[in-house]
Formats: structure tokens, sequence, C-alpha cells
């Protein structure tokens, strides 16, 4: 592993001014880049093309050794080839590298020797080179590909600042499963499944805890509605003024012998923390883990409540 990080480190040197003329004749590209290898260089070439495509960059690959049995038709002039290989003087890359050119694709060698046959032949050339393999027998192809797949990682990264790539495009391309729902999943897609538990400044404590069981979410919103009558649905326009957790009951509990006497706007907590309906769902989880709550009400202009979004949202939805 250290005989891997440390080549990684040592193939940062060799980043220069080729690299950054592949980067921008990519990002002028029209067509795909098309990477192709044989073996690992194959494997690796795989998971180059998959970061690419998922960070805007239009890629596909192709196997060297099948290319020169019809695969080579995907291959436009408007394409931009990124050979792999270590050594750059594979057999397969010698017969392959001609019919490239008569494409009139552009090449790339992302190629451990820099005098290579490949890297001679090539318009852009990503050096990786890697002195030794980290096995004892210097045989398998361990450091060589670290730091193949490392510098085509780079490459993806460099593209993907070099269009200004945002948080809403990478949701584009992963919209499943948990990563896809952070990027995209907002506040408003819960709260309206929740009920949405409120009382009166003046509301007693009995009603007040009623009211805090009903709504199944450990907490009730305190509304001043200027005089309205309190109808319990639709929610009545007015502004919010605080909130009544399990944990306000509590410390009321501890703090009086009776508490009858008071109502709602003698327990609640003001100010309560709010995300508001546009905010992503992820946005709410921070909120909650940063304050140790499980719910967290939603307000909207001016100081309105539309609703609540409970922990367990979060988890139903697998961001926790």
């Amino acid at each position: 592993m250290l005989a891997e990080a440390e080549a990684i480190r040592a193939a940062t040197a060799h980043i220069g001014e080729s690299f950054e003329q592949c980067v921008e004749a990519i990002r002028q590209l029209t067509g795909r880049v098309v990477i192709t290898g044989v073996g690992k260089s194959a494997l690796i070439g795989q998971k180059i093309v998959a970061t690419l495509n998922s960070t805007g960059t239009p890629a596909l690959f192709m196997h060297a050794a099948d290319a020169i049995h019809g695969d080579l038709g995907m291959v436009q002039a408007t394409d931009m080839v990124m050979a792999i290989s270590k050594s750059g003087n594979t057999a397969e890359i010698k017969v392959l590298v001609p019919l490239i050119h008569r494409t009139g694709a552009k090449l790339v060698a992302l190629v451990g020797e820099a005098d290579s046959y490949l890297a001679k032949q090539a318009d852009f050339v990503l050096l990786a080179p890697a002195d030794r393999e980290a096995d004892p027998l210097n045989l398998a192809p361990t450091t060589s590909t670290t730091v193949a797949l490392a510098l085509g990682d780079a490459l993806a990264i460099a593209l993907l600042t070099a269009r200004g790539f945002t948080r809403q495009d990478f949701a584009r391309y992963h919209p499943g499963g948990a990563l896809g729902k952070k990027l995209y999943l907002k506040v408003s897609d819960l709260f309206p499944n929740n009920q949405c538990p409120y009382v009166l400044p003046h509301t007693s404590i009995h009603d007040t805890m009623m009211t805090m069981s009903a709504g199944r979410l450990g907490a009730a919103a305190v509304l001043d509605v200027s005089g309205q009558t309190d109808s319990g649905r639709p929610i009545p326009s007015g502004t919010l003024l605080g909130i009544i957790t399990d944990g306000d009951v509590r410390r009321m509990v501890s703090q009086y012998d009776n508490y009858h006497h008071l109502c709602a706007r003698d327990i609640m907590t003001v100010n309560p923390v709010c995300v508001s309906p546009d905010d992503y769902a992820v946005a709410a989880l921070e909120v909650m883990q940063s304050r140790n709550i499980t719910q967290v009400l939603v307000s909207a202009p001016p100081n309105q409540l539309v609703g609540f979004v409970h922990l367990h949202d979060l988890l139903r939805e697998g961001l926790v």
C-alpha cells in the first residue's frame, strides 16, 4: 500500500503542459472519449470510463483485442481515443495504433514509459510511471494500475472543474440510491406526508400534550393566529412563535410541582430552528445532527409554519 501511495505521489511531478493540453482538447471535443487497453489496463479503463460519464464527459470502453475484430467501428473522427498501457509496446497496441490514426481521432497515451511506441505515436501523453510493482516478484500489475487509475481520476476531476460541473449536474447522473437522494431530495418532498401538530399560545398544558401525542412527532408548534379560531386543519395563517417538544415537557415536570395552571407559551422554546421547503433533505439532517434533535420545523416567509420533518423521514429515505 505504501509503495503504491509513494508511486502516486511521484507521478504528480509528471502532470504538466501535456496534461493541461489534453484536458482542454477533451473539453472542446464534440465526440466522446474512447478508452482502450488489454488485461488489467482494460479493467482500469472501464473504471475511468464510468468516472468520466458520471462527471459530464461522454466516454465508452473499447477492448483493444476486440477493436481489431470489429469494435473499432465505434470510433469516429470527432472522438479521442485513450490507450492505457504500462509498457506502451504490447503487440495489441502496436496493431491498434495505426488503425486509430486512420479514423482521424486524436490519440492519448496513458503510459508508464515515455519513450515507448505508444507514447511516440500519441497526440497527448499522460505519463504514469511505476518503477516497481508492489508484489515481491515485481510482476503483478499493482502499482502501475493504481497510478493509471489515479491519473484517470485526476483527468476526470480536472474536466469537471473546467466545465463548472455542479451538484445539480452530478445529481442528474446519480439519481439512484442514497447518494442520489442526498443530491436531489428536498424538504418539500418529505413534510407533506407528516401531520403538523400545533397549538395556540394560551392552549392548556393538557391540550398541548394531547396534541403532541396525536401528532406522533414528539412536538407541537406554537402559533399566533391573530385572533383567528383554532380550527385544527388546515394550518391557520399566523406567526410561528415557538415549539414544544418532549424535552420541554420533561423540563416542565422537573421544575413545577403543579403545572396545570400553565399554558403553551410558558414552556415553549422560542425562535425554534427551522428549514425551508426548498432546502435539501440532507440539510435538514445536518440541522438535526448538529442540534441533537429528532424533528425540525419547516417554515416559509414570513415565518409561516408549513410542516414538520422528522428523523424517521430521513431514515426511511436511507439518508441516515
